[in-house]
């Protein structure tokens, strides 16, 4: 019923667009048409060269990643004075802070999503990171 006659919007590698139709022959009323367009992802292999094939698989099938949800820097602790909030072979616990993404001037804490322990951390302190890059190995 709006006078919006198209709406696209993209979220996770998916696009939906709604688009109104008017004047379709044999009807005299006004059809919603929506449509699903699938994105392509990220080629993962061109943000992280130094990965062979094999580690990524082995990575993905047996350790829970860690992901960046946005593009900034990286710190392993809350200044540089102090001590990282992980290393490798801490055992962390769901809520637990694993390190802070600085964007736009803005202290951002990231959380781990599983119980287990630090098998490995991907990224170097004060280095900038891309949005879905994997920061942490963890297994449960």
């Amino acid at each position: 019923e709006s006078n919006i006659d198209e709406l696209e919007v993209g979220r996770w590698w998916k696009k939906i667009r709604i688009k109104k139709i008017r004047n379709l022959p044999n009807s005299q009323s006004t059809h919603t048409k929506i449509i699903t367009i699938p994105e392509e992802k990220p080629d993962e292999n061109k943000t992280k060269p130094s990965i062979s094939v094999e580690q990524k698989n082995e990575k993905e099938n047996s350790y829970y990643e860690i992901k960046s949800p946005m593009v900034g820097t990286f710190y392993r602790a809350p200044s540089p004075d102090s001590e990282p909030y992980v290393k490798e072979g801490d055992r962390v616990r769901v809520g637990q802070v694993l390190c802070i993404i600085e964007a736009m001037k803005l202290m951002n804490e990231i959380e781990s999503d599983v119980n287990g322990t630090i098998v490995k951390i991907l990224t170097e302190n004060a280095q900038p990171v891309e949005y879905n890059q994997s920061l942490f190995l963890i297994e449960r």
